[in-house]
């Protein structure tokens, strides 16, 4: 069986945070500590522009902190083909009173540069385990994918719900188990290959490093 459910969140189209904070203090450094550069973790200040502009921040790992919002879910289960996490991704530009307010405060503090050369970026995050009574754990699928422009990523979105919903996930599990002397020895990168190919989905795409 499959027991996923697919959740209503959307992508957000609009790739920039264009209403600035309401002060004149000049962001610290400490502001833009623990910059992410090729995911999705938010700064301090990115953070604070986020609530200027509306869009909540989900907790992630921590001190990490991101615009997210789950794609699939299921019900808790201890065995068999268990959902890690399955999760959409933001990361957002600035432009307007926002990115004039950014440039100002840059002129002091050049860290802020950092934030100013952000290129919006989406990403699909799609992690399904496996264990059972018998010692077997192992990774399914992890599949993560970004992208810089909205549509493509959107199209891929689609194309992967309906491809993931499809699927018997105990039945592929219990498959791929059978096959494991194909991909057990293999690094990351190859294991990944091995079961993208095996789903027939496309390859996985991540890591972009969001600086223009």
């Amino acid at each position: 069986m499959s027991y996923l459910k697919l959740t209503n969140h959307q992508f957000d189209s609009v790739g920039h945070w264009d209403r600035p904070l309401a002060t004149t203090h000049i962001p610290r450094a400490r502001d833009l500590a623990l910059f992410d550069q090729n995911g999705y973790d938010l700064t301090d200040l990115e953070q604070r522009y986020a609530e200027a502009n509306q869009r909540q921040v989900q907790a992630h790992r921590d001190h990490r902190h991101a615009v997210k919002a789950p794609w699939f879910v299921q019900p808790e289960r201890v065995e068999g083909a268990v959902l890690n996490h399955s999760l959409l991704f933001e990361r957002k530009g600035y432009s307007g009173e926002a990115l004039q307010q950014l440039e100002q405060w840059a002129k002091s503090n050049p860290l802020i540069y950092k934030i100013i050369r952000i290129r919006p970026k989406w990403g699909l995050d799609f992690s399904m385990d496996y264990a059972d009574r018998n010692g077997n754990v192992f990774e399914v699928l992890h599949w993560e994918y970004d992208g810089f422009d909205y549509h493509e990523v959107e199209a891929r979105k689609q194309q992967l719900e309906t491809r993931f919903a499809a699927i018997d996930w105990d039945d592929a599990a219990a498959r791929i188990l059978k096959q494991k002397d194909q991909w057990y020895h293999l690094d990351f990168f190859a294991q990944s290959d091995w079961k993208c190919n095996y789903f027939g989905i496309v390859k996985e795409r991540f890591k972009m490093v969001i600086w223009a």
